[in-house]
């Protein structure tokens, strides 16, 4: 996970030096439309991580795979295709 937020990062820091003026850009657009949708994409390989993190702990203290909801056990199914789920699938959101 540290290579994620070293990428992370970098991308971070990639934008921060880009200009942000599109008025005198006649792709100024495109390049505003493309930034956005960058911030969004980062905004959910984010919370992904922290997600991650989460789930990493929940191993650590043995409460992985538990509905944080009804304590019953989540369907290794579920873990196979959502690792980090909290809830089982009666009390997804």
């Amino acid at each position: 996970m540290g290579a994620l937020r070293r990428d992370h990062a970098a991308i971070l820091d990639g934008m921060a030096l880009t200009s942000t003026d599109d008025e005198h850009d006649p792709e100024g657009q495109t390049t505003a439309v493309d930034r956005s949708r960058t911030e969004a994409l980062l905004a959910g390989a984010e919370q992904h991580l922290v997600d991650l993190d989460a789930a990493e702990q929940r191993l650590e203290d043995g409460s992985y795979g538990i509905c944080e909801v009804c304590g019953r056990p989540i369907p290794r199914a579920r873990l196979e295709v959502r690792p980090t789920a909290r809830t089982c699938v009666d009390h997804a959101t």
